[in-house]
This record gives structure tokens, C-alpha cells and sequence, in this order.
């Protein structure tokens, strides 16, 4: 007769339970307060700031100039533990964390696509920034619409008409 052993969800992990990440520079925004930062770098065109990439990376921006858009991948430094059911920015109805783009995440990731729009050595100008001044940068990745776009892409709860009136508003529950 063989015997099944069940492993934990510890076990299963193993090492990999605790990942770490060295930040490879820091975004310039300005924005210091969440409550005055932008819902998305969509609804703020206007928004400008700068991503400081160290200098022991700078020679992987190599050929970064040729995109119109990046995507950036950070640590929300001011985030203040999770929820796992919160309201996001749009709508006053709770929402499951992984269904919504809010910063209180069990691993405080945020990703946002940002226009790029000058490279001057190791500093990146861009615009579209709903990020708050001095995040940690992990990773820079381009957008390439061949591959980041879905023509058949559904948008859940977003797809609620009622969403139109607050699409936009800078700030809306950004101080939760």
C-alpha cells in the first residue's frame, strides 16, 4: 500500500516564501501625499516626473529611447499593510484586492504605464506619473502593443457604466 504525504503550504514554498528585490533606481514625482496623487497615468496626461535609474544599471536603458510607453514596476514604500477586500478609487463598492489596483496588497507591487519622453544618460523624463515622489523603481519593461494588448479583453466590475462620473478625479479615496 502507498502512502500519500501531504505537504504544507510552508513546505511547498520552501525557499521561495521570502523573495527580496534590490531596487534598480527611484521615481521622481510631484506628488508626495496619495490623496493628491493621480487614480492612473491616464487621467493625467499632464503629469510629469523623472525615474532615476542607478548608475550600476544605466547600461540596460540601451535602446529604451525607441518606445513611446514603459511599464514601471515598484514598491509602494507607503503602504501600510493589506486588505484583502477594500473599495478601489472608482466606485464605493468593495472589491476583492486582486480584482482592483489598490496599494494595500499582501507584496506591495504597483505596476503603471507611463509615456516616455526623453532619456538623458541615466535619468528617464516622463509624463502620465500617478506615482508618488521617491519610490523605489524594481523594473522597467516596454510597452509593445503587439504583445500588451487583448483584443477581447473583458474589464469586470470596471465595465460599469456608473464609473464614467468618477473616471479621472485625482485623488478620489487615494488617502484610504
Amino acid at each position: 500500500m502507498s502512502q500519500t504525504c501531504i505537504k504544507s503550504e510552508d513546505e511547498k514554498l520552501g525557499d521561495i516564501n521570502e523573495i527580496r528585490y534590490k531596487a534598480i533606481g527611484i521615481i521622481h514625482s510631484g506628488f508626495t501625499d496619495k490623496a493628491n496623487a493621480p487614480i492612473q497615468g491616464t487621467f493625467a496626461k499632464d503629469a510629469k516626473g523623472k525615474v532615476e535609474i542607478f548608475p550600476e544599471y544605466a547600461d540596460g536603458l540601451k535602446d529604451i529611447e525607441g518606445f513611446s510607453h514603459l511599464i514601471l514596476i515598484y514598491h509602494f514604500h507607503l503602504s501600510d499593510g493589506y486588505s484583502l477586500i477594500t473599495e478601489p478609487f472608482l466606485e464605493d463598492e468593495p472589491h476583492g484586492i486582486f480584482s482592483i489596483r489598490h496599494f494595500k496588497r499582501p507584496n506591495p507591487i504597483g505596476l503603471s504605464i507611463v509615456k516616455l519622453e526623453k532619456v538623458k544618460e541615466n535619468i528617464l523624463e516622463i509624463s502620465e506619473v500617478d506615482i508618488l515622489d521617491g519610490t523605489p523603481l524594481l523594473d522597467i519593461k516596454p510597452l509593445v502593443p503587439q504583445f500588451d494588448n487583448r483584443l477581447n479583453a473583458k474589464s469586470g466590475w470596471l465595465g460599469n457604466p456608473d464609473l464614467d462620473q468618477v473616471r479621472g478625479k485625482p485623488g478620489k479615496h487615494r488617502s484610504e
